[in-house]
């Protein structure tokens, strides 16, 4: 009967393959780490990117200031700001009209948060559900009014009573705000990552060089490409909107809900020059897929498509104007949910074309056929 054979241990100052090969092979991952500055990028710096983002937003926000259109003499508005000394100022920003339909129409557009008038003992004040936040703020600061406004004529009735009015309709629900803007997200999403990923699959897999060769002109390629993007995002148009009109959530559609479309159009438009240019000077899918996220998730958030700016700093709000997603988003919501007429598309869908020409020319100068 044969010995089992013994197990020496390693000799001093020699180490067992196994833990060799573990250490070869860490310490090659972690050079190959840290020399991709790609991977460097949005491992460790684009989450503190969006740390600054968020953290900039929200900075000393805990309560949104919002801006109150007052309507004739408000006695018990007045009241409120002669009695807190300066800090109901620092909620409220008020302006002044005389033309209370003008007013309401100003809170439905989204220029004010609310409108305020006061019928005797009764403080009317007319709000809008498009902010859900703002709305609530809106509602406790002119409840808190009121009741200082009661205690002052302690032991007697009510001084004042309070009637809150939402602008909309009040079957609408938060479905109405919420679709336009994941829309808006979900078009930038498809056009600026289905051009850049296509293009440089086609880059990296010699089609380009193909296509160059064939007797097929440039424009046709380029003119098909349009094409399937704008029927990809009428398509998913039609499908958000086929799935938020249902029961279960309840959306309804305003009387030119259909400048969507138009609207659809020009922002896909928009969106497919970003991945045309992200294409242009990206060297491999991987890199195309970053720098397109790099590019359209920020811009989700500063325009408005998954958090609403109200309470964002002034220069969050500023730079916000820059994002073509901001003009989509925004105006898709005035068409779909406020019921503005089609007049008030037209400067959006100029800015967004505008967009898209700008980036498509600068596109085409850097545009390679192959790898260099």
């Amino acid at each position: 009967m044969t010995e089992p054979a013994k197990s020496f241990p390693a000799p001093a100052g020699r180490q067992r393959p196994g833990w060799a090969a573990f250490r070869s092979l860490s310490r090659a991952m972690y050079l190959g780490f840290i020399r991709d500055r790609a991977a460097l990028f949005f491992s460790i710096l684009f989450p503190v990117l969006f740390l600054l983002l968020f953290g900039s937003i929200y900075k000393g926000s805990s309560t949104p200031k919002i801006s109150v259109v007052e309507v004739g003499r408000v006695t018990v508005l007045a009241a409120a700001q002669a009695g807190s000394h300066g800090r109901l100022g620092q909620v409220l920003t008020i302006s002044h009209a005389s033309d209370a339909a003008a007013a309401i129409a100003k809170v439905r557009q989204g220029n004010a948060d609310a409108m305020v008038q006061q019928q005797g003992s009764r403080l009317i004040v007319h709000y809008s559900v498009a902010n859900p936040t703002t709305a609530g703020v809106v509602q406790a600061v002119f409840s808190s009014i009121v009741q200082q406004a009661d205690q002052a004529a302690s032991r007697r009735p009510p001084a004042v009573q309070l009637v809150t009015q939402q602008v909309e309709d009040r079957s609408l629900k938060p479905i109405q705000y919420l679709t336009p803007g994941l829309l808006g997200w979900a078009i930038a999403s498809g056009g600026a990552f289905a051009a850049a990923i296509t293009l440089v699959g086609w880059r990296e897999n010699k089609l380009l060089r193909r296509l160059r060769l064939a007797p097929v002109r440039t424009a046709s390629v380029v003119t098909a490409r349009i094409a399937v993007s704008v029927v990809v995002g009428i398509v998913q148009m039609f499908v958000f909107l086929a799935i938020a009109v249902l029961p279960y959530f309840g959306l309804k559609l305003t009387a030119y809900w259909w400048m969507a479309i138009p609207l659809v159009i020009c922002g896909t438009l928009a969106f497919l020059s970003i991945g045309l240019l992200v294409g242009a000077v990206a060297k491999s899918q991987q890199a195309a897929t970053g720098l397109a996220n790099l590019i359209v998730l920020p811009m989700a958030f500063l325009g408005g498509s998954f958090i609403p700016l109200a309470f964002a700093p002034h220069w969050i709000q500023d730079v916000s104007y820059a994002m073509p997603l901001r003009y989509l988003v925004v105006v898709m919501e005035d068409v779909m949910a406020r019921g503005d007429g089609p007049a008030s598309a037209l400067p959006a869908m100029g800015i967004l074309l505008g967009f898209a020409a700008v980036l498509t020319l600068i596109a085409v100068r850097l545009f390679r056929w192959e790898d260099i």
